[in-house]
């Protein structure tokens, strides 16, 4: 049995359902109450609370852990989860962590994370790390805008990076927990290309067979937009990332073809596949 947290989210859903296909036994881990696959198993548990896995890893031989806001909670010991894990007597861990921790190691969500890989490097179970850099799937706050606008509106519109659709980090993970060979693998996920907003923008349009203007916001304006749904350090952070990419961060990693055997997702890919979102 396969214990998949974040289940209900953008990875954790189509992992879900790959497996279940694949005809093994799933645990679909979330906070809230929720749809799952035919046959999967639900379980509703707070991954700041670790104690509260034990039902869902009750029996479990793997786990994809992906923590979000989990690993920042007031009081949260993630590393307590991979304790609880291997207490459970699972086997396997695929970790979600990011591509910040080798791009901008020192920040302090990311040294957080980093310690993560590391407790889990050290736990003696079989582990894979996925470092997946900025998601296609962030589009997704522009929906509004763009339903009741036609309307984009974000910051630094010529400047771009390799987003990742995260279908395919769910088809990654996937593969590492059920395949051997990608035991010890640590990999950084990128999409195909380097793509501005602006760029997202004529994906989007195309996409809806209608016109969307793009309009360019100050820092300012898109750190003030941001806070409204996150601290304001994390906003810094992400303007930093976005608008001052990194060489490292522009790369364009080969690991998703080299795993799954097929190019990565390209934005107007995914946008094609959540084009309602945006009528």
């Amino acid at each position: 049995m396969i214990v998949v947290t974040g289940a209900t989210g953008n990875i954790g859903r189509p992992l879900t359902q790959a497996l279940a296909d694949a005809g093994r036994q799933v645990t679909a881990v979330s906070r809230h109450p929720a749809e799952v696959p035919d046959g999967v198993r639900h379980v509703v548990a707070d991954l700041a609370e670790p104690a509260g896995l034990k039902p869902a890893l009750d029996g479990a031989e793997a786990l994809f852990l992906l923590l979000s806001g989990d690993l920042h909670a007031a009081g949260a010991s993630p590393a307590d989860i991979i304790g609880e894990a291997a207490a459970a007597g699972v086997r396997r861990v695929v970790l979600l962590s990011t591509l910040g921790v080798v791009t901008r190691p020192f920040g302090r969500t990311r040294i957080a994370m980093r310690e993560l890989e590391d407790v889990l490097r050290g736990s003696g179970l079989e582990w894979s790390i996925l470092r997946p850099g900025g998601f296609a799937s962030n589009a997704l706050w522009w929906a509004e805008s763009v339903r009741t606008q036609q309307l984009v509106a974000a910051p630094f519109g010529d400047v771009g990076v390799p987003v990742i659709d995260p279908a395919d980090i769910a088809a990654v993970a996937a593969a590492c927990l059920l395949e051997d060979r990608h035991i010890g693998g640590a990999y950084e996920l990128t999409g195909p290309e380097v793509i501005t907003p602006r760029r997202q923008t004529e994906a989007l349009a195309a996409a809806l067979g209608t016109p969307v203007t793009f309009r360019e916001l100050t820092r300012a304006e898109a750190h003030a937009a941001m806070s409204r749904s996150m601290p304001g350090e994390l906003a810094d952070d992400t303007l930093d990332i976005i608008g001052s990419p990194s060489p490292a961060e522009l790369a364009i990693s080969p690991d998703v073809e080299r795993i799954l055997g097929r190019p990565a997702h390209t934005f107007a890919d995914w946008a094609a596949r959540h084009v309602a979102a945006f009528r």
